[in-house]
């Protein structure tokens, strides 16, 4: 087993886990930092108290949480709409991009279900076709997806930033470049990338991006993120008619007189009830949390941990994605016989936390993981492969 160095180990101290649990399935659900924990039991105890809420506070605490949130992606606050789920944002996307019968939708083999549900909908509407963009056994993603653009007539690609049983990179800048070429419009879903993979939207310049905010972004379940480029919010249409995201709504005195006039930027694509009393003080203690990290330094340190394991994973004879080609905080392990027979109790019972995806071992690491965890990983992966 090869020696780490690396200074997460430090930042288990602020998450309530216990000594003898490794967790390494930050991709299926984040532990909750406590701080986020704490504002989570402030939130709470103030719904006893609603004669304390005044009427801007329907609307100002969301807007520290935009901005946050389009730090961790290199945007703008005015681009960003806080949305229940990944599936929500995709609908949102679905509902504005225009696809004429015939044309292509593109999606990736064994994507996650909600960004491939959303575009199957949309060919039924459309008449259009979705395709589903394989790949050759060591070969480039993002090759694969640029092939499958040069044919021609696509009007939309859905890529993640990596792939979500193992890791595997998408290389959204080329492919969002292609996509512009070609006259295609690029939705991504980052859920698991932001705020452990470095992303740059005004670089990679998507249509919309979404991401759910409780796995990298250490936040509650039920309160995501939509970044919704600019010529999309004088045009676009919600998926829902709240009154929230109506221009004026602040003055509830005149909510019956009604407008068609909307909130400025990303806001008319709000989801409803986004004061969101209790989750939204936690999404932005958390998303504080994130930023006091920073994107760059979470990579840099879970990719110390990811690379030992691939290191010794691949000892043991397991197939590993090369580092080149994955994510630095997640990788998948396959196993050259296939998965073990009880392999996931087997890890459970040493209290050692991963998931299971498809045929790979899904590892994923944060800053609260240590070289300790690698070891006993490792040790109960090799003796199941030896039983």
């Amino acid at each position: 087993m090869t020696a780490l160095s690396v200074s997460a180990a430090s930042d288990r101290d602020l998450f309530a886990i216990p000594d003898d649990v490794a967790y390494l399935n930050c991709a299926s659900m984040s532990p909750q930092p406590r701080s986020v924990t704490a504002a989570g039991l402030v939130a709470v105890r103030s719904k006893a108290s609603p004669w304390n809420l005044r009427a801007s506070d329907w609307f100002v605490h969301a807007e520290p949480l935009r901005s946050s949130f389009a730090r961790v992606i290199g945007g703008d606050a005015e681009c960003i709409a806080l949305v229940p789920s990944a599936s929500y944002g995709l609908a949102v996307a679905a509902a504005n991009i225009p696809v004429r019968a015939g044309q292509t939708l593109l999606v990736i083999d064994r994507e996650f279900p909600s960004n491939v549900y959303a575009w199957h909908e949309l060919a039924r509407r459309t008449g259009a076709r979705v395709r589903t963009v394989t790949r050759e056994p060591g070969a480039a993603w993002s090759d694969a997806i640029l092939a499958a653009l040069a044919e021609g007539d696509v009007a939309l690609v859905a890529t993640p930033v990596c792939h979500w049983t193992d890791g595997t990179l998408m290389d959204v800048e080329r492919v969002g470049a292609a996509a512009r070429a070609a006259g295609a419009a690029l939705v991504i879903d980052a859920s698991q990338a932001a705020g452990a993979h470095p992303i740059d939207v005004s670089v990679v310049q998507p249509d919309f991006l979404v991401s759910v905010g409780y796995k990298w972004l250490m936040g509650p379940y039920s309160l995501g993120y939509l970044y919704v480029a600019p010529k999309w919010h004088e045009r676009g249409v919600p998926i829902e008619q709240s009154w929230m995201s109506r221009a004026g709504a602040e003055d509830f005195a005149r909510l019956v007189d009604y407008t068609d006039a909307m909130r400025a930027g990303a806001r008319r694509f709000d989801m409803g009830e986004f004061s969101q009393f209790t989750l939204l003080p936690m999404a932005c203690a958390a998303l504080e949390q994130v930023l006091q990290w920073g994107v760059d330094h979470v990579a840099r340190e879970v990719g110390a941990l990811t690379a030992a394991i691939a290191r010794d994973a691949a000892a043991l004879g397991c197939i590993v994605a090369d580092e080149r080609d994955r994510v630095r905080h997640m990788l998948g392990v396959q196993l050259p016989g296939g998965l073990p027979a009880g392999l996931a109790d087997r890890l459970s019972a040493a209290r050692v936390f991963v998931s299971i995806r498809g045929d790979s071992i899904r590892v994923a690491p944060h800053l609260y993981n240590d070289e300790r965890d690698v070891q006993r990983f490792i040790s109960v992966l090799g003796e199941a492969m030896r039983a």
